[in-house]
């Protein structure tokens, strides 16, 4: 509902408008009527406010005449009942809707995140006043779009405080201060709210200085200027002056002493904070939550459930803190529990919840739950979006993705970075560059992190070129690329064998763009020069480095001597990694691959034999693939999936064509000392083949194969899928650990560069 002040206007406006035909003031015996409508109308209001709705349409459609404020108060009374649908439907049937019902239900649709019907019933108004354009504005920041927001601020003919003061907080919620501070000294008719305000958007941002020069200026302060200094030096850790200013506050309120004990707790200072807390005055729900935040983040939860237990003022957000406790410490029995008892959940509860299966790995439990989040009708917030986006992406699941895209375009999220970096994130994850790229170019505004995934998600599939042109166009804006994007970079021209370029841009990034060189990009340097063959040169560029190498950089060197079969380099990198990380049974597995390439069965058993003395369990390969919104998991050999005899026979078959066509299974990849024939069949039915021949068998023709992998795909089924894209005429997409695949016509987009 908007806000009182919106409502006195334009009931304002209303008094001095002239009855129109259809309203109950035209009626023949006008003050009878008027009176009768009048009570009516209060009763419409009263029901709505008690959430009776259907008794509400039952006097209204009862009524024989109505005004417009009869209308107005159905519009406002289903826009506050989340009754979108219905607002939109009665406002088109009012007779002659006025500007309070038209502000009515723009605020309704900006609420609900419809920006785009919001701007399209903007233009439509014959009529705006202020708070048309306040609500315009203050949507749109909300939202993160600052510009658009700016946009309907000069548009305004009469701006108001709340104009001045929707604008200024625009400014300061999206971390663009020094234009906020630009808007502030272009006037003076500030009030404290404003001075607060912006003081509030520099200690937000990191900026103690300004804010104390705006503080010690001020003309008048009130308990939340104070507030705002204590809680800012607080979350800076300077505790000295946090405390010296709140002892010099002249009143202080319960705020002022929370600012205090969540200053201690975040800083560690548990028993300080305790004290504080156990000396306050009186205590809110606000101070029961943050002294149980503060054993939370230190992952005592013993003590955050007694503390919990002995509240006096439990709230949602008391009940969020601890589901969120809970789940951060992968407890997730405990978060389900929360969950499960809690008397009133919201949106972050949800989320939360989500988010504790998601990082737990519990992707099918993750998906249900949303579901079931949608048929309570909770409203999605974009953290539950962002958290099942990043599920879909983790498995790889499309179509259930590309669902979850329709729906936050209705809810309005579909233009902000949050999500839409998500959204970018999942299409790439999932093989589908051309959706991502779509996703990025709607986005109305774009941050590092979205540049950052175009970028990655391209080098990732091995597209080093359209990489390093989305690169040259964030040069081209005023993003300014950090150590991420550089990364981002060199793992494209890694990928796609762009060495040149990739040693050019690595000497050349702390001159151009201000990055300093990380363990991230010597370890991109490293991989780019393995995999050209210059083993030497990516060795000597470790033993140049400033700092030690670490178990990826020479991951990175092992992978690449496998690669040019250099079984000595390969030994000597390998040591350097059992010796970092002992379990890290991968790496086993990798200088097995060498010497059973290199037919040295005797270094291969060594290697099974250190493995076992190690306790190192050598990690099983799945592959997995969506049909029709369904996950399908296969392992190698697999014999529980209902429709194997149809997989293994269709293998069959396409093995002999494989064969005509010019295959011969990569028998040198297979780890043990057995006949020729044995290795074929033990290549024959790897995982990522059961799960390719299964989606040939059950995705219509023309629609890609999109298959995960867990582990890094073997040569023998890359160089299969190779023949099975031309054979079967169809484009098989492999996501594995390392990179995407994409196989089409008897090649691969890694152009064997892998």
């Amino acid at each position: 509902m908007l806000p009182s002040r919106h409502l006195r206007s334009a009931a304002r406006q209303r008094s001095h408008r002239r009855p129109a035909a259809g309203d109950a003031s035209s009626s023949s015996s006008p003050v009878k009527l008027d009176a009768e409508v009048i009570r009516r109308n209060k009763a419409i209001t009263a029901h709505m406010r008690a959430g009776r709705v259907a008794d509400a349409e039952s006097l209204f459609a009862a009524m024989p005449r109505r005004s417009t404020s009869t209308y107005n108060a159905m519009l406002a009374g289903y826009a506050a009942n989340g009754r979108l649908p219905m607002a939109a439907s009665l406002f088109r049937a009012i007779p002659r809707p006025d500007t309070f019902s038209y502000n009515t239900l723009l605020h309704a649709l900006a609420v609900s995140s419809s920006l785009a019907d919001a701007r399209g019933l903007f233009n439509e108004m014959p009529v705006r006043d202020s708070v048309t354009y306040n609500v315009m504005i203050s949507s749109h920041a909300n939202h993160g779009l600052v510009s658009l927001a700016q946009h309907y601020f000069d548009l305004a003919p009469e701006k108001d405080a709340v104009s001045w003061n929707g604008m200024l907080a625009a400014y300061v919620r999206n971390g663009r201060v020094e234009e906020a501070r630009g808007l502030f000294n272009s006037r003076t008719e500030w009030d404290a709210i404003s001075w607060n305000a912006l003081m509030s958007g520099y200690v937000q941002w990191g900026k103690m200085a300004e804010a104390r020069e705006l503080f010690d200026r001020m003309p008048a302060r009130d308990v939340v200027s104070w507030n705002i200094m204590v809680s800012g030096y607080a979350r800076r850790g300077d505790m000295v002056e946090a405390r010296r200013l709140f002892d010099a506050a002249p009143v202080r309120d319960v705020f002022t002493w929370t600012a205090v004990v969540s200053g201690y707790a975040q800083n560690g200072m548990l028993e300080e904070a305790r004290r504080v807390f156990d000396a306050m005055p009186e205590r809110n729900a606000v101070s029961w939550n943050a002294m149980v935040a503060a054993y939370v983040q230190r992952r005592m939860m013993d003590e955050a459930k007694e503390l919990f237990d002995m509240m006096p003022c439990r709230n949602v957000a008391s009940w969020n803190t601890m589901l969120t406790g809970y789940a951060q410490a992968g407890m997730l029995e405990g978060a389900k529990a929360v969950f499960d008892t809690m008397p009133q959940k919201d949106a972050v509860s949800w989320a939360a919840m989500l988010a504790a299966y998601s990082q737990g790995g519990c992707s099918e439990e993750t998906l249900q739950l949303f579901i079931e989040m949608g048929r309570c009708g909770e409203w999605v917030n974009r953290s539950a979006f962002a958290c099942v986006l990043s599920t879909c992406a983790d498995i790889a699941a499309l179509e259930c993705g590309m669902q979850l895209h329709g729906r936050l375009i209705r809810a309005g999220y579909g233009v902000g970075c949050f999500v839409g970096n998500a959204l970018i994130a999942m299409y790439f994850k999932c093989g589908n560059m051309e959706d991502a790229r779509n996703a990025f170019e709607e986005m109305e505004e774009r941050d590092v992190v979205s540049w950052n995934t175009m970028i990655a998600g391209y080098a990732r599939h091995g597209f080093g070129k359209e990489a390093l042109e989305i690169f040259d166009m964030m040069r081209t804006t005023s993003t300014k690329p950090d150590d991420i994007t550089l990364v981002g970079v060199l793992a494209a021209c890694s990928h796609s064998g762009l060495v040149e370029k990739g040693i050019s841009y690595f000497y050349s990034m702390h001159h151009n763009f201000g990055v300093t060189a990380k363990p991230e990009h010597y370890t991109c340097m490293i991989d780019l020069l393995g995999r050209a063959g210059r083993l030497a040169e990516a060795h000597d560029l470790m033993k140049d480095m400033p700092f030690e190498p670490d178990s990826t950089m020479w991951g990175a060197l092992l992978g690449a001597s496998r690669i040019h079969r250099n079984p000595e380099l390969g030994r000597s990198a390998a040591e350097k990694i059992f010796e970092l990380e002992p379990e890290n049974a991968g790496m086993y597995v990798l200088l097995s691959n060498i010497y059973a390439s290199s037919g040295k069965w005797r270094d291969v058993g060594k290697m099974r034999v250190m493995m076992d003395e190690r306790g190192v369990k050598k990690v099983p390969g799945f592959s997995w693939i969506e049909v029709q919104n369904k996950i399908h998991t296969f392992s190698v050999g697999d014999c529980v999936h209902p429709e194997k005899e149809k997989i293994y026979a269709f293998l069959e078959d396409l093995d002999m064509r494989m064969k005509k066509a010019g295959y011969v299974s990569a028998t040198d990849m297979v780890l043990h000392d057995v006949e020729e024939e044995e290795k074929e069949h033990m290549l024959k039915y790897h995982s990522e083949k059961l799960a390719v021949a299964y989606g040939i068998l059950n995705i219509p023709p023309g629609r890609p194969i999109r298959v995960i992998k867990n582990l890094r795909v073997c040569g023998d089924c890359h160089n299969a899928f190779k023949y099975i894209s031309a054979i079967e005429g169809r484009l098989i997409i492999l996501r594995d650990s390392n990179r995407f695949h994409h196989f089409r016509g008897g090649s691969c987009s890694c152009g064997d560069y892998w």
